[in-house]
């Protein structure tokens, strides 16, 4: 069964999108909770409408997510942490510092947007963090673990 997405689903689509799921799946799930609507033959020429003209405006979010995931590329952060005598941190750097970081350097990115790549950062060092910009769009960016 073919549905048009109205929100981004995890491991489904984004918003906008024709896909193609289980016919259960989305009458019981998907369409009840105002995620989709049944793509019938009016609500895909509509839906084929909508892109043409929403073309353009997305190759500017494209450039502008672009833009921005170059500059957070470049970015270098430095998070301030509470140490032990042995460099072991009090807790650990999250996602939620991270987003303090960035903001502070005048990015505003969500801390749902961030993924530490290391498992944990519970000490003082050098580490990446990854931000998904814009759909398929992330930038990778080194951050270190600094004593307060």
């Amino acid at each position: 069964m073919e549905i048009l997405l109205k929100k981004d689903v995890a491991n489904l689509g984004y918003a906008g999108e024709i896909v193609k799921v289980k016919a259960g799946y989305a009458m019981n799930y998907l369409v009840p909770q105002g995620m989709a609507t049944v793509a019938t033959e009016s609500v895909k020429k509509q839906h084929a409408e909508t892109l043409r003209q929403r073309a353009h405006k997305e190759a500017k979010l494209v450039a502008d997510a672009e833009a921005l995931a170059a500059t957070v590329a470049a970015q270098e952060i430095e998070v301030k942490a509470k140490v032990s005598e042995n460099g072991k941190l009090y807790g650990s750097v999250t996602t939620m510092d991270l987003e303090a970081a960035l903001a502070a350097k005048g990015l505003n990115i969500d801390k749902k947007d961030i993924t530490i790549l290391a498992n944990e950062v519970k000490e003082l060092g050098a580490y990446e963090a990854s931000v998904k910009i814009y759909k398929a769009i992330k930038a990778t960016f080194k951050f270190n673990v600094v004593a307060e």
